[in-house]
C-alpha cells in the first residue's frame, strides 16, 4: 500500500483516538482542567510525563542534531536526561506537597507577593512560547512531507487538533491523550530502529548495534562513521569540536532548565499523594530511557545511510526520498561543478544557508534555488537536520507501513508536548493572572471559560511561532530550557531550601535572569547572527548554553537584593517547614 495512504490511515486512527479521549474526559471543573482533579494513576502519569517530556525535539530533532554533530550532540542527551533526574529528585516531591495548581501559585504564595506571581507568569509565558515553537514546527514538517501540504498548512492542522483536546479536556484530557501518544511514539521510534539495526549490524538491539560491527565486515559502525566523515571533510564523528566550557554550559543549561520547566512540574500535581509523585517520576524515567538510549544508534544509522545513498550519485538517479524532501523545501541541491552528480561534504552549500526556491526546475530536474552557491567549499547539498529521523525509514528502504508509523509517532511527540505547554500558558493566565490577581471574585465557571479562551489564543500564537521558527527544533527548545534555567529554577530551588529569600530578591532574580539570557540569545540569533561564533561569545559560551550563566546571575542578584530588605514573614517559614516535612 502507498506510504501516503498508510500515513493518512495511521494518523487518522491516532487523531480519532485523541479526540475520543478528549470527549470522554472533558473537564467539568477547574481542578479537572488544571490538575486532572489529582486522580491520575502513577503509572499513567509516568507515561504521560514521558510523552510530555519527549517532544518533537526528542523524537524528530535530537537524533538529527547528533547525526550531524556526532559526539558534540551528546550534550542534549546528557542535559535532558540529567535534568529530568534533577527535577524528579530535587523539586517534584516538594512542589506536590505544596499541592496547588500552578508553578506561579507556589511562587506567589512562597514569596507572599502578587508581583512575584506576575513576574513568574511573564517568565513562564516567555519560556512556553519559545518551547512550543519547536513543537509546532515539528508538526508542520511531518504534515508537509507525508500528507503533501505546505509546512504552514501542516502547522494550522496541528493547531486545530491540539485546540480540540487541550481546550475541551484540559489536564484531564491531555493526560490520558498523552498515555495514548506515548504508546504511539515509542513504538514508532523503536520499530524502525530495530529494523535498521538488523540491516546494518545484524543486531536486533539498537543500543548494542550502535557499538557493533557492520554486517559482513570486521569494521565497527563508529569506525566507519569516523572514516566517512573524514573523507568528506568533516571532523571525526566520535571527536569533540566544541570547547569544554561550551559543552559544560549547554549541558548544565539543559539540566537546570529541565528542572524549571512548568509543563513537566505540573505533572506531579495530578497524582493523589506525594508518594505517588515519586513513583510516577520513577516510571517516567524508565519510559524516557527507552527512547533516549536508542537515539544515539538512530543518529549513527541515519548518518551512514544518508551518506551512502546520495554521495556521488547522479541527480537523475537520486533516491525517491531525496526528491520528496526536496519538493517540500527541506533538501536542496546546487550543482557547483556541472557534473550532474550530488556531492556532499563539509560546509554550507548555499549563501544564506537556507534555500530560496524560484518554482522552476534546473537542467537535471532539480528544484532551482535563487541562492548563490557557497564557493568556499565543494558541498552541494542543503539538508534540514530535523528530517533525519523522519527520512530514516525511507533511506533504509523499510516497508511503507514503517514510514507511516514514524509519521504518526512524530505527530504524537509534538502534539503531546504542545498540549502540555498550552495548558501551562492557559492556567497561568486564567488562574494566576485573572483569578489570583486581577479578578479574584470570578466564579469557577468563569475561570474555566477564561482558561479555554487563553488556550485558544495561545494556540494561535504558537502556530505563528511554528511557521516562523528561530532555528532547528532542538535549538529552539534549547533556548527555552536556557530561559527556564535562568528564571524559574533558582526561585523554586531557593524557595524550598533557603527560607531567608524574600519577595524583592525573588523578583529581582527572575527579571535579571530573563533579561540577561534573552538579550544574549536575541543578539546572536536575530540582531547580528554573523557574530554567532566562539570568537565573539562571552567566555566562549554559545547562546544555547548561556542560560546557565543567566542562572548564576539570578542566584547572585536574588541573594544580594534579599539582604537589602527585611526577612519573609513567619508564615513563609512555616510553609517551607511544612513542604520539607516528609
Amino acid at each position: 500500500m502507498d506510504a501516503q495512504l498508510l500515513t493518512f490511515i495511521f494518523v487518522g486512527i491516532s487523531f480519532s483516538l485523541y479526540i475520543g479521549i478528549a470527549i470522554w474526559s472533558r473537564a467539568k471543573s477547574t481542578s479537572d482542567f488544571y490538575i486532572a482533579d489529582k486522580g491520575v494513576n502513577p503509572i499513567a502519569n509516568g507515561m504521560a510525563t514521558a510523552a510530555d517530556w519527549m517532544s518533537a525535539a526528542s523524537f524528530i530533532s535530537m537524533a538529527g542534531i547528533i547525526s550531524f554533530l556526532g559526539k558534540d550532540g551528546s550534550v542534549y542527551l546528557m542535559g535532558w536526561t540529567g535534568g529530568y533526574v534533577l527535577l524528579a529528585l530535587l523539586l517534584a516531591p516538594y512542589l506536590r506537597k505544596f499541592g496547588q495548581y500552578t508553578v506561579p501559585d507556589f511562587i506567589g504564595t512562597r514569596y507572599y507577593s502578587d508581583a512575584a506571581r506576575l513576574v513568574a507568569v511573564l517568565c513562564l509565558i516567555f519560556i512556553s512560547f519559545t518551547y512550543i515553537a519547536g513543537q509546532m514546527r515539528g508538526v508542520g514538517i511531518v504534515f508537509s512531507r507525508f500528507l503533501e501540504v505546505d509546512i504552514e498548512l501542516g502547522v494550522i492542522i496541528g493547531m486545530g487538533i491540539v485546540f480540540f483536546y487541550a481546550v475541551l479536556g484540559g489536564m484531564k484530557g491531555i493526560t490520558y491523550t498523552q498515555v495514548a501518544q506515548y504508546c504511539v511514539l515509542i513504538f514508532a521510534y523503536l520499530v524502525p530502529a530495530i529494523f535498521i539495526s538488523i540491516l546494518i549490524t545484524n543486531n536486533p538491539i539498537p543500543q548494542l548495534g550502535f557499538g557493533d560491527q557492520i554486517s559482513g565486515s570486521s569494521t565497527y559502525l563508529l569506525e566507519k562513521l569516523d572514516r566517512l566523515n573524514v573523507e568528506l571533510g568533516f571532523d571525526e564523528y566520535t571527536s569533540n569540536t566544541k570547547s569544554n566550557i561550551d559543552v559544560f554550559f549547554i549541558t548544565a543549561a539543559l539540566m537546570f532548565g529541565t528542572a524549571g520547566l512548568p509543563h513537566v512540574i505540573v505533572r506531579f500535581f495530578t497524582v493523589p499523594k506525594v508518594s505517588d509523585a515519586r513513583r510516577s517520576a520513577g516510571y517516567a524515567l524508565i519510559f524516557i530511557a527507552l527512547l533516549y538510549t536508542t537515539a544515539p544508534a538512530v543518529s549513527a544509522f541515519a548518518r551512514v545511510n544518508f551518506i551512502e545513498s546520495v554521495q556521488d550519485v547522479e541527480y537523475e538517479n537520486a533516491p525517491g526520498w531525496f526528491k520528496n524532501w526536496e519538493q517540500i523545501g527541506l533538501i536542496a541541491w546546487k550543482d557547483k561543478n556541472d557534473d550532474g552528480k550530488i556531492n556532499y561534504s563539509a560546509g554550507e552549500a548555499l549563501d544564506g544557508v537556507k534555500p530560496n526556491y524560484n518554482n522552476e526546475l534546473g537542467i537535471y530536474g532539480e528544484r532551482e534555488v535563487t541562492n548563490k552557491p557557497n564557493l568556499y567549499n565543494s558541498n552541494e547539498v542543503y539538508i534540514d537536520r530535523d528530517i533525519m529521523v523522519l527520512a530514516n525509514p525511507e533511506i533504509a528502504k523499510l516497508p511503507n507501513w514503517v514510514v507511516a508509523l514514524v509519521a504518526a509517532g512524530a505527530l504524537a511527540a509534538a502534539l503531546s508536548t504542545a498540549a502540555g505547554l498550552l495548558l501551562v500558558i492557559s492556567a497561568s493566565i486564567s488562574h494566576d493572572l485573572m483569578k489570583k490577581t486581577l479578578m479574584p471574585n470570578i466564579s469557577e465557571r468563569q475561570e474555566l471559560l477564561f482558561a479555554r479562551i487563553a488556550a485558544a489564543i495561545a494556540i494561535m500564537v504558537a502556530g505563528l511561532f511554528g511557521i516562523y521558527p528561530p532555528g532547528f527544533v532542538a535549538q529552539v527548545v534549547a533556548f527555552a530550557f536556557g530561559l527556564a534555567a535562568s528564571t524559574i529554577f533558582p526561585v523554586l530551588f531557593l524557595g524550598i531550601f533557603y527560607k531567608r529569600l524574600n519577595k524583592e530578591g525573588a523578583i529581582a532574580g527572575m527579571l535579571s535572569g530573563l533579561i540577561v539570557t534573552a538579550s544574549y540569545i536575541v543578539f546572536f540569533k536575530f540582531v547580528d547572527p554573523e557574530l554567532n561564533t566562539s570568537d565573539y561569545w562571552l567566555f566562549g559560551i554559545s547562546p544555547e548554553g548561556f542560560g546557565f550563566f543567566g542562572m548564576f546571575v539570578n542566584f547572585g542578584v536574588a541573594l544580594f537584593v534579599s539582604f537589602l530588605f527585611k526577612a519573609p514573614p513567619k508564615k513563609v517559614y512555616e510553609l517551607v517547614d511544612e513542604i520539607r516535612r516528609p
